[in-house]
């Protein structure tokens, strides 16, 4: 594994691990689309929409007003992230040390919250991001560690099953730990994947210890579909920008203005589906992978679920992980859940 420490910083409060599968790894991007753009149907992977424009066009995705998710789950920290962290911390006594790992960090600003709350009951503390990005790991780490002297960041950028498996080694090591996996990130896994992930989770974590995971809820298809596809086109902007990595990447040919972003809720299926349409009869090279791909007029090429939950489905899910759902936060509007789902004692699901 490469270890890297952010430039401006010192060893001793900050490292940044690169492990498989980040946006480092050219090798794994070339063989996903490989795998994506052969299969039928046609598929690319939502885990590279985060380069350092797709991470760029996301912020302002949360800005816009019909994206509703990311005010919603702010609103929720603000008010009770006093509330997660003593809740985090039940059972363990005020002076057992937390750890804090976050699964999908991006800049973690909305962590900031979080932290602030455990560095009110304790000394300091070692924070554990992760996240693909690894553009977005080092702007989270410096602006965090230029506001809260009392915070260390070992950092993993790579995808999920690296990072996990760094973690599992470093278990022993650790005292108490609170996981998050905030911005409704579970809903971009299908229902057996949610469930696989959540496993390997509680399969590094402590009886006792914690995960919060946000949720966006069920709700009007209006609501849902406006918020991946706002009239300014920036939803539109991050899908399309998959195809421009791979032309940038990959030295493809991809004509993006003969594809179309399509957003649309499955209430059956309960999640919100993205599509790249494509508006023509067309032909693209993906000339490092030696690979010509056709696609009809009106073929898709999907590039994200989003499922949304209600309570129920929560309650199941964190079951059968491991888990069981201790609380549940929602906005005043009741929009979207934060939700704090224990390790039981049951044994470690592999």
């Amino acid at each position: 594994m490469a270890t890297t420490t952010i430039p401006g910083t010192t060893d001793a409060r900050l490292r940044l691990h690169r492990v498989g599968g980040g946006d480092g790894a050219p090798a794994s991007f070339a063989a996903d689309v490989r795998r994506g753009l052969t299969s039928t149907p046609k598929r690319l992977f939502p885990k590279y929409f985060y380069d350092a424009l797709g991470s760029a066009l996301f912020d302002a995705i949360c800005r816009l007003p019909e994206y509703y998710l990311t005010r919603a789950e702010d609103e929720i920290l603000a008010r009770r992230a006093d509330d997660i962290a003593r809740a985090a911390r039940e059972g363990f006594g005020e002076r057992a040390p937390v750890t804090l790992v976050e699964f999908g960090s991006g800049s973690s600003t909305k962590t900031r919250r979080v932290i602030e709350a455990l560095l009110r009951r304790q000394d300091g503390l070692t924070y554990i991001p992760v996240d693909i990005s690894v553009s977005a790991l080092e702007a989270g780490a410096r602006a965090l560690l230029e506001s809260h002297p009392q915070l260390r960041v070992e950092a993993y950028a790579g995808d999920y099953d690296a990072a996990l498996a760094r973690l599992g080694e470093r278990r022993g090591a650790r005292g108490r730990t609170l996981a998050l996996f905030l911005g409704s990130n579970i809903g971009n896994f299908d229902a057996g994947e949610a469930e696989d992930f959540l496993r390997r989770v509680r399969s590094v974590l402590r009886p006792g210890d914690a995960l919060l995971v946000g949720a966006d809820l069920k709700k009007d298809a209006g609501v849902l579909e406006a918020a991946y596809d706002d009239p300014l086109g920036v939803t539109a902007a991050f899908n399309l920008n998959l195809l421009a990595r791979i032309n940038r990447e990959l030295g493809a040919d991809f004509d993006l203005r003969s594809f179309r972003h399509v957003a649309r809720y499955d209430g059956r299926a309960g999640r919100v589906e993205m599509h790249l349409e494509s508006t023509r009869a067309q032909t693209a090279r993906v000339s490092s992978l030696d690979l010509e791909i056709s696609f009809g007029a009106g073929e898709r090429v999907h590039t994200e679920n989003s499922y949304k939950y209600d309570a129920d489905d929560l309650s199941g899910l964190a079951a059968r992980a491991g888990f069981a759902l201790e609380r549940t936060w929602r906005d005043a509007a009741g929009l979207f859940s934060s939700n704090l789902l224990v390790a039981t004692s049951r044994d470690d699901a592999a």
